[in-house]
């Protein structure tokens, strides 16, 4: 069996033990409004997910990381694809921005997280 990369487990939201389960109950485009539902545990390897009580609340970190990127980068792109606008198209135009953005930060924060302090190392046999 060919190896999964990380990258492609991270962009599908998969365990990062076995790189085939799902770390979220629903795929995001099949039911929007239950896009913060997530396995206690992979539904494949059967590894926990959350280590601890409240190990997810460190994932507001990595979304805060996010929301800020979105925040510049549509200033950004206001400022020097739009002549600078006026206050009031910043005012609503970033906060929209970003609260359209919110399922898919949310979903790629969590993950990340996972990945990076979950303690949860590839093991290829788990795979199959």
């Amino acid at each position: 069996m060919q190896k999964k990369s990380v990258g492609s487990a991270i962009l599908n939201h998969k365990c990062p033990r076995c790189r085939t389960g799902d770390i979220f109950q629903y795929p995001f485009l099949q039911k929007p409004a239950k896009f913060t539902a997530t396995h206690k545990s992979c539904p494949h390897c059967g590894v926990q997910y959350e280590q601890e009580p409240g190990f997810f609340v460190g994932a507001m970190y990595v979304s805060y990381a996010f929301t800020m990127a979105i925040l510049l980068g549509t200033a950004f792109v206001l400022y020097n694809f739009f002549g600078d606008p006026e206050l009031i198209v910043y005012i609503t135009t970033v906060p929209v921005v970003v609260l359209l953005s919110l399922p898919i930060v949310f979903r790629y924060s969590r993950t990340l997280f996972l990945y990076g302090f979950g303690g949860l190392k590839y093991n290829p046999k788990m795979a199959k």
